[in-house]
């Protein structure tokens, strides 16, 4: 798994025995390097993740090719690629498994939860097993045992009503949502191009094959210092900007529970650069102008 991406995609692992192995990232979409994966595989490797960074796809193919040579389940964490593809095919939809998120952060939201995607219809009850405490409930319920009981692990996963209502109610406006980012995430992409000409920043890179889902417009700036101030200039004009994770092999846990395989060179030093710009569905074209008129001011 790449170590540029939030805790629980290696949480997920660990919390099970399991030791994470980082590989490093592309420069270009930030996703895990996919030359750089095989090499990374041992004996005891069991999995590929992949992470799809800003709702831009991994390069998937061939990430699916070494997952099927190597005999790998191929684990897509889609948090961020809700309504976002690859050739045409959603996101989570092409490994073994899949999960996307509706945290308050993501396109659509129902606050916290998110839901698992699976691929494989012989998982289907020992998913629902897991659901369900650890108990055979869902079966009870289609009438296929006359009770139910614990028959494996399990926890607690359900969203309260309210929440499943508030989520179905963003569903369905799930199109309307996503063009509407896509409207804003082109206005800053056109608004700041003199900027990356000029090499003052660098707009993010959407490969021909992905359909992104403007979950977030992040560029790069050419070093730590230039970003902590961008972030300052911006701060007193009254607009947050944030970057975004500290690398997880570089963090206490992920040096306890995980290994890094490489130096991880690029992901510590676009970690550094990276800046997320205000992006939500509420914004006007006013709002961006607003944003990119205080960039251009900051960087005569």
């Amino acid at each position: 798994m790449p170590s540029y991406t939030f805790v629980s995609t290696a949480n997920a692992f660990v919390l099970r025995g399991a030791v994470p192995v980082f590989v490093d990232i592309r420069a270009d979409t930030l996703n895990i390097d996919e030359t750089l994966i095989e090499a990374a595989i041992t004996p005891k490797t069991k999995a590929i993740v992949a992470v799809h960074y800003a709702g831009v796809s991994c390069e998937m193919d061939t990430i699916k090719a070494i997952a099927k040579k190597h005999h790998l389940f191929l684990i897509e964490d889609a948090a961020q690629g809700m309504m976002a593809s690859y050739k045409g095919q959603p996101l989570g939809s092409i490994g073994d498994l899949g999960t996307v998120s509706f945290h308050e952060t993501k396109n659509v939201i129902s606050g916290e939860g998110g839901a698992l995607l699976i691929n494989d219809k012989t998982w289907i009850e020992d998913a629902e097993i897991i659901r369900e405490k650890g108990t055979n409930r869902s079966k009870f319920f289609r009438n296929q045992v006359d009770k139910y009981t614990w028959v494996s692990l399990g926890s607690s996963f359900l969203p309260s009503e309210i929440i499943a209502a508030f989520l179905w109610a963003q569903l369905e406006h799930a199109q309307e949502i996503t063009d509407r980012r896509l409207h804003h995430w082109q206005l800053y992409h056109d608004g700041l191009a003199d900027l990356e000409n000029r090499e003052v920043l660098r707009r993010p890179i959407v490969p021909a094959d992905c359909q992104h889902n403007a979950h977030m417009y992040q560029i790069l700036l050419p070093s730590l210092a230039q970003r902590t101030q961008f972030i300052e200039t911006l701060r007193a004009a009254g607009i947050l900007s944030v970057f975004h994770y500290v690398p997880l092999h570089s963090s206490p846990a992920g040096m306890k529970y995980g290994r890094s395989h490489g130096d991880l060179a690029l992901t510590t030093n676009l970690s550094e650069r990276l800046v997320r710009l205000p992006l939500w569905v509420g914004m006007t074209t006013t709002d961006i102008e607003v944003v990119l008129d205080t960039i251009h001011k900051s960087s005569r």
